[in-house]
């Protein structure tokens, strides 16, 4: 977990999505991501977070249930939503949080 808090205190913006491999929404998410990721380049980091192995970070940040996308900038939650997004819909909220 030492280097997930050591990326999400930097400066850009970092999307983590919690997600379980058993989870068919979680499934859904991961071509939304890539799709999101290719349409913000470098404006934001996109890392996943299987909470099955990574329990403490899931239990760190209140994570309940899955798929949980949070946005982190400088080491704080600016943003989180639970369930399936489409990538457009998710540009649109995080947007104001990338520049």
């Amino acid at each position: 977990m030492g280097n997930f808090i050591k990326l999400i205190n930097g400066e850009k913006p970092v999307l983590a999505d919690f997600f379980a491999t058993w989870c068919g929404p979680c499934k859904t998410m991961s071509p939304v991501l890539i799709e999101t990721k290719s349409k913000l380049e470098d404006k934001i980091t996109i890392v996943k977070i299987d909470v099955d192995k990574n329990q403490d970070a899931a239990g760190k940040f209140n994570v309940r249930g899955v798929p949980t996308l949070i946005l982190f900038k400088k080491g704080k939650v600016i943003w989180r939503k639970s369930g399936v997004l489409s990538s457009d819909q998710l540009i649109g909220e995080i947007q104001e949080f990338l520049n």
